[in-house]
C-alpha cells in the first residue's frame, strides 16, 4: 500500500503540484483549452459542443438567475475571478507596488496609455460602423498570459520589470472593471441597486467592528451578487466590491485559497465556453473587417505605443522612475506583452455585442492579436534583455 501511495504521489500528485506552481501554467492551460474548444467547435461534434454551453436551465420559480451554462460561467463564476482581482488590487494599493505615489505613478501612467491608445485606435477605425460599441475590447491585458510569457524569458526580463508589468496589468484590470461597470451594463434597476447598497452597508458595519467571518462573507457575497446581477450593472462587479471588505490580514489567506480553483477551473471553463467559435468558410473575408483591424491594431499597436509614450513622459517629467536595470527597448517589449488581451478582451467582447457574428469575428481577432503580441513581445524582450547568471 505504501509503495502505491508513493507511486501516486511521485508520478501524479507531485507533477501536477509542480505544474500548478509554475508561473507559466495558467497561460499554458488557457491556451490548451482554447485550442481544444476551437477544434471541437469545427469538428463533426461542433453543434453538440456549442449547444452544450447554451443549454437552458429551467428553475421551478422565477428567480431571475442566469438561464444557461454560458451565462453562469460569465456572470457568476467570473465574479469569483473578479473577487481575486479585487483582492490583488487592494493588496497592491495598501502594501504593494501601488502603495505610494512614487511607486504607483509610472505603472498608472503606463496603464492609462495602454487603455487610451487602443480605444482611440479602435474608435478611429470603426467610427460610424455598427462595431463602434466594441471600443473597450482592445483595452484589456491578460495578467496570467503576459506574466507567463515574461517568465519564459528567465533572467532576460529583470524582476523589477516583471513587477512593473504586474502592477500595470492590475491597474489595467481596474480600468476594465470601471469600463464594464459604466459602459457595458444594461438598464439600471434602481431597487436592486438600493438593495446592493444596503448589503454593502452591512458589510461595512461588520468590517469596521471586525465581525465579518467567512460564513457571513459567503452569504452576504451571494446576496450582493444576486442584487448586482439584477441591477443592470454587470454581476462580476460584485466580486470586486466584495474584495474591498476583506480585512488586510486575511487577503493573503483568501487569495491563496481561491488561486487554484480560479486559475485552473474557472478560467479554463471560461476559455472552453467562450472560444467555441465556428470558423466560417470565407474566414479571410470575415476577418478583413474594421472590427477585426480595430481589435488587432488596438492590441498590437495601441498597447505598446500608449505604455511607452506615457511612461517616457512620466520619467522625463521626473514623476516616476524606470524599473531598475531596464532599457526603453525592454519597456516596448513589456508594452507588447500587455497587448495579450485574451481572457479580459474576450470577456468584454461578450458584453459589447449581442450578435453572434460580431462576437465570433471579435474573438478571432483577439486571439490573433494576442498571439502576435506574444511573439513580438518575446522577440523584443529576448534581444533587448541581457541574460544574467
Amino acid at each position: 500500500m505504501g509503495s502505491i501511495k508513493k507511486i501516486l504521489k511521485e508520478g501524479i500528485v507531485q507533477p501536477i503540484s509542480d505544474f500548478i506552481e509554475d508561473s507559466r501554467a495558467v497561460g499554458i492551460t488557457l491556451l490548451a483549452c482554447t485550442i481544444i474548444s476551437m477544434i471541437l467547435s469545427n469538428s463533426q461534434f461542433g453543434q453538440s459542443y456549442i449547444s452544450f454551453w447554451e443549454k437552458p436551465f429551467h428553475f421551478p420559480l422565477d428567480l431571475h438567475l442566469p438561464h444557461h451554462l454560458l451565462h453562469w460561467i460569465n456572470d457568476f463564476l467570473m465574479a469569483i475571478f473578479f473577487f481575486l482581482v479585487g483582492m490583488e488590487i487592494k493588496q497592491e494599493l495598501l502594501t504593494g507596488e501601488l502603495s505610494t505615489f512614487r511607486k504607483a505613478i509610472l505603472p498608472i501612467a503606463a496603464a492609462l496609455g495602454g487603455m487610451l491608445f487602443p480605444a482611440v485606435i479602435y474608435s478611429f477605425i470603426n467610427k460610424g460602423t455598427p462595431y463602434i460599441h466594441g471600443w473597450g475590447i482592445p483595452m484589456a491585458t491578460d495578467i496570467a498570459f503576459s506574466l507567463g510569457v515574461a517568465s519564459l524569458l528567465g533572467s532576460r526580463v529583470p524582476v523589477s520589470l516583471k513587477i512593473f508589468l504586474m502592477a500595470l496589468a492590475i491597474i489595467d484590470d481596474l480600468g476594465a472593471i470601471l469600463v464594464i461597470a459604466l459602459f457595458y451594463g444594461g438598464a439600471i434597476q434602481w431597487n436592486y441597486l438600493l438593495y446592493a447598497a444596503l448589503i454593502c452597508g452591512v458589510l461595512g458595519f461588520l468590517f469596521y467592528f471586525k465581525k465579518l467571518n467567512i460564513f457571513l462573507s459567503i452569504i452576504l457575497g451571494l446576496l450582493l451578487w444576486y442584487c448586482v446581477f439584477n441591477s443592470g450593472i454587470h454581476a462580476t462587479i460584485a466580486g470586486v466590491v466584495m474584495a474591498m471588505f476583506i480585512p488586510v490580514g486575511k487577503l493573503e489567506h483568501y487569495m491563496h485559497k481561491i488561486h487554484v480553483p480560479v486559475n485552473f477551473a474557472i478560467l479554463p471553463l471560461f476559455a472552453l465556453a467562450n472560444t467555441a467559435i465556428v470558423i466560417p468558410e470565407n474566414f479571410i473575408a470575415n476577418l478583413n473587417t474594421t472590427l477585426s483591424w480595430g481589435v488587432m491594431l488596438g492590441l498590437l499597436l495601441g498597447k505598446p505605443l500608449g505604455i511607452s509614450i506615457l511612461s517616457f513622459i512620466a520619467v522625463k517629467l521626473n514623476l516616476g522612475e524606470m524599473p531598475s536595470g531596464t532599457s526603453w527597448g525592454q519597456m516596448i517589449g513589456i508594452g507588447l506583452l500587455a497587448g495579450i488581451g485574451f481572457t479580459m478582451s474576450i470577456f468584454i467582447t461578450m458584453l459589447a455585442f449581442d450578435t453572434q457574428e460580431f462576437q465570433d469575428i471579435s474573438k478571432i481577432a483577439v486571439l490573433i492579436g494576442s498571439f502576435a503580441a506574444i511573439l513580438s513581445g518575446f522577440v523584443v524582450l529576448y534581444f533587448c534583455g541581457k541574460k544574467t547568471i
